[in-house]
């Protein structure tokens, strides 16, 4: 499996480490598309990749924001498997 955030994982963290992996991915996918603009991208799979791991974490922050999921929830749902 290729590597990256499960939505499960992501669940489980709190609030100011979804924005701190956000920032990062943010950044990545910022790095990635410079590189794919001057020609040096190798793996052009991990723009992709990038891309749904910030469109899960945008999610996961949304759904708290909604109180579908919170943390406590998911923490208990993970002890429960």
């Amino acid at each position: 499996m290729a590597k990256g955030l499960a939505a499960d994982e992501l669940r489980t963290e709190p609030a100011d480490v979804l924005v701190t992996k956000l920032k990062e991915a943010k950044e990545e996918l910022f790095n990635l598309r410079f590189q794919a603009a001057t020609g040096q991208l190798e793996s052009h799979g991990r723009l992709r990749t990038v891309k749904r791991e910030i469109a899960r974490i945008y999610t996961v922050m949304r759904e708290r924001e909604l109180g579908i999921v919170t943390v406590e929830d998911a923490a208990e749902d993970e002890k429960n498997d």
